[in-house]
Order: structure tokens, then C-alpha cells, then sequence
């Protein structure tokens, strides 16, 4: 019998998950994990090969620019997204592709999700009390309903609300109140693991540091283990013990997080230590940005790995760029990401400098009010001479969406006058003969 099928049968998960070379347990594993959307050539392959492992009680940052994948990876935890190839571990158990009905169960009250967007994730239409029971309905965790009142008001007031809250519904509070409650409602169901994908990111930056707080003291009451997911670096910093890096689909370094910051090897790490904002406006407008030039790289004849280069960090590379990151770190002299230029220095080598950041004259190319509106090709069909004039105006200011929805209804609406002209003239004809 092979091993998938052994792991598939298996209905319980077991009280604790492998331990590693370091005696740390190995709560969940991602192990050569594909994520793929869409079929045949229209098949984007979103995640590639991903592999890393996260410990017990320990905050795991993903940190990438949008699109990368990072939600993709923790959608794919909670099993909203397969895995197209490779699998994924929850305590050594395989979770992903095909489970026993009450492993899923298990799985399920053992590894929540916090939202990115607290609005979208509670349901409008019911009130704070069910929006946090409602865990315990499916699972029966709780005895009787003075049980179940007691969680709740318990788990409300440890997320900052009161319990008059609870008979109100979702759109009666601000963003931070309802991150609150998307909280209250993941933490109440006691779980192992929470997987936070981006949860400060809708929020204003004073209310930010308040919900990272919460998840630290939920992590060291509980023990939970996070999975944290986010674009900014500036804060996972603080947060994270162990930092992951993906860009397009590809993890490209796994480091600790004060490892990753003073030796961040890969290039794209680099680039995005430097995209981190300076709070002293003179200094940050005097920053050079390290930009990341995925050219660098030519893996035509050998591939890339991630590789461990020793202190517990993975760096993604050819053999060549291994052995470079390799002799980069054992010279022990942190990188620095970020050149700040003197102000008082000569005119040649501030503009050898700024030549190195990206040009960003193209970001006005596409004019504010260049929206392409349904209503330019609506009335551009009424009226098609005015809509090709309009088009004509609109393509000389650069307004190309305008353009192009003036030209698609005029062209539309020349064509069904002429089909008209066309149907009466033949009429005519037939009356005439």
C-alpha cells in the first residue's frame, strides 16, 4: 500500500507533531507545495515548489509584494485552495487533497483564520454573539447555553469589547472593533494555529499596534502558533521569530528575523529592507533605494534551490549564487539595504545615484479621469459623428480607455445606422418595383 494512501486514512490528528534535529516540534510543513489556477495554457502557476516548516508556538512571517502569493499559501493551509502538486503537513499528518471526514473536523477547530478585510469577513446579517458562536454550534464546544454565554462574554472582553456589543451586528462598528470581533471569533474556538493574513493592514496605524498586542498576548496565554501574513517588513520585524520571503510564487529566503534584517542575502529581500519608510523626511528624501533586477539571475542551464547556508537560513540559488551568499555571510559584517546620500555632496555622484532608483514619470501616463465609462460608449453609439470626435480629443490628451470606449461605440453606431439606411433603401427598392 503506498503512503498517500496510508496517510489518507488516518482520523485523528495526534497530540503533538514530529520534532526536528533541534528538538523543536514541527507543527506545520509545507513540503514541494504547487498551487495552480486555471487549465491548459491558461494555467497560471501561483506558488512553485514551496517548502518550509513552522514551529510550535512560534510567529511565522510571509512577507512579499502583492501578488506574490502569500494568501494564496494560507488559503491553501486552511484547504480553500489545493495544492496541485507536493502536500501539506498539520503534526506530521498530511491535511491536504482527500481527508477522513472527522480529520477534517479536527483540522478545522484546530487552524482559524484572521481576515485581511474585517468587513467582507462577517456576515452582516447576524449579530456579534452568533458571528462568535457559531464555531461552537459546529462543534458543540460548550456544555449548556450558560456555557456557551460565558466563552463568549469571556473572549469579548479579552479582545477589548463589551458584552452590550454582543446584540449589535458587524456594520455598527469601526474597522478596528471588527477586527476585533474576527479575532474574538477565531481565538474562541481555542485553536493550535491562526493564520493572519495581513490583519493590520485595513487599519488606521494607531489601532494597528493595539491588534498586534492582542495576538501576542493571545500566543503567550494559549501557546498558539502563528502564520503571519504581510507586505510590510517594517513590522513583522518586531513580531516575527522566523521570516519568510516570496516573490512570484517562490520562496527566496527563510531566515530568523534579526538574522534576515542584518544579512539579508537575496536581492529582493534587500529591496524591499530598503522600500521601508525612514520617519526623518530628510533623511528619507536622501535614501537610494536598492532596486531588484530579477535579470541578475541566469538560471537558463542550472535551477535554483533554496538551500541552506548555514544559522538556520535558506537562501533561493543556482550553485553559483550559493556559494556567493555563503562567502557574503561568514564574513559576519552585516548588509546594509539602505545609502543615504550627504546632502553637501557633488552634483555628479547625487545624479549617479538617483540614475539607480526607478524612473516614475510613467505613473501619470494614464491620466486620473481616464476610466473608460460604459457611458462614453453609450452615447458615442446615439450620437457616433460627436463619439469619433470625442475619441480624437480624448487620444490627444493621452486619455487612451476614453478613446478607445468613444471609438468601439461610434464605429458600432455607424454600422447599425448604415445597416438601417441600408434595410429602408432595400425597402424602397422592393416598394418601387
Amino acid at each position: 500500500m503506498s503512503k498517500e494512501k496510508e496517510t489518507t486514512r488516518v482520523s485523528h490528528l495526534p497530540e503533538h507533531g514530529p520534532l526536528d534535529e533541534n528538538g523543536r516540534e514541527i507543527l506545520l510543513s509545507l513540503k514541494n507545495v504547487d498551487i495552480t489556477f486555471g487549465k491548459g495554457d491558461n494555467a497560471v502557476r501561483a506558488v512553485k515548489n514551496a517548502s518550509f516548516d513552522i514551529y510550535k508556538g512560534e510567529t511565522f512571517s510571509l512577507v512579499g509584494e502583492s501578488g506574490s502569493g502569500k494568501t494564496t499559501i494560507g488559503r491553501a493551509v486552511i484547504r480553500v485552495n489545493p495544492c496541485a502538486a507536493g502536500e501539506i503537513q498539520y503534526k506530521g499528518v498530511r491535511i491536504s487533497g482527500k481527508t477522513t471526514k472527522s480529520l477534517d473536523r479536527e483540522v478545522i477547530r484546530n487552524i482559524q483564520m484572521v481576515f485581511q478585510d474585517p468587513a467582507a469577513s462577517l456576515n452582516e446579517r447576524a449579530t456579534v454573539d452568533y458571528i462568535i458562536s457559531e464555531g461552537l454550534y459546529n462543534f458543540k464546544l460548550y456544555e449548556n447555553e450558560e456555557d456557551r454565554i460565558r466563552k463568549v462574554e469571556n473572549i469579548i472582553n479579552e479582545v477589548g469589547l463589551l458584552p452590550e456589543h454582543l446584540t449589535r451586528y458587524p456594520h455598527e462598528f469601526s474597522g478596528g472593533q471588527r477586527q476585533r470581533i474576527g479575532l474574538a471569533r477565531a481565538m474562541v474556538m481555542e485553536p493550535e494555529l491562526v493564520i493572519a493574513d495581513e490583519p493590520i493592514s485595513a487599519l488606521d496605524v494607531s489601532i494597528r499596534a493595539q491588534v498586534l498586542n492582542l495576538l501576542k498576548k493571545f500566543q503567550q496565554e494559549r501557546n498558539i502558533t502563528y502564520l503571519f501574513i504581510a507586505h510590510d517588513l517594517s513590522i513583522v520585524r518586531f513580531i516575527s521569530d522566523r521570516i519568510g520571503v516570496i516573490y512570484k510564487g517562490d520562496i527566496v529566503e527563510i531566515a530568523d528575523a534579526e538574522e534576515l534584517f542584518d544579512f539579508p542575502l537575496h536581492p529582493y529581500t534587500r529591496s524591499l529592507i530598503s522600500a521601508i519608510p525612514i520617519p526623518d523626511p530628510i533623511l528619507e528624501k536622501n535614501k537610494v533605494l536598492f532596486t531588484y533586477d530579477p535579470s541578475v539571475h541566469d538560471y537558463s542551464e542550472e535551477k535554483p534551490q533554496l538551500v541552506d547556508i548555514g544559522h538556520n537560513h535558506f537562501v533561493f540559488g543556482n550553485k553559483k549564487e550559493i556559494e556567493e551568499y555563503k562567502a557574503q555571510r561568514e564574513t559576519g559584517e552585516p548588509l546594509k539595504s539602505i545609502k543615504i546620500l550627504d546632502p553637501n555632496a557633488p552634483e555628479e555622484e547625487k545624479k549617479e545615484a538617483e540614475e539607480s532608483i526607478p524612473s516614475t514619470e510613467g505613473i501619470l501616463d494614464a491620466p486620473l479621469h481616464d476610466t473608460g465609462n460604459k457611458w462614453y460608449s453609450i452615447l458615442s453609439f446615439f450620437l457616433p459623428l460627436l463619439g469619433l470626435i470625442a475619441a480624437f480629443v480624448f487620444r490627444r490628451f493621452n486619455h487612451i480607455r476614453n478613446y478607445k470606449a468613444c471609438k468601439k461605440g461610434a464605429l458600432i453606431g455607424l454600422a447599425t445606422l448604415g445597416a438601417i439606411i441600408l434595410f429602408f433603401a432595400l425597402m424602397l427598392l422592393f416598394a418601387v418595383i
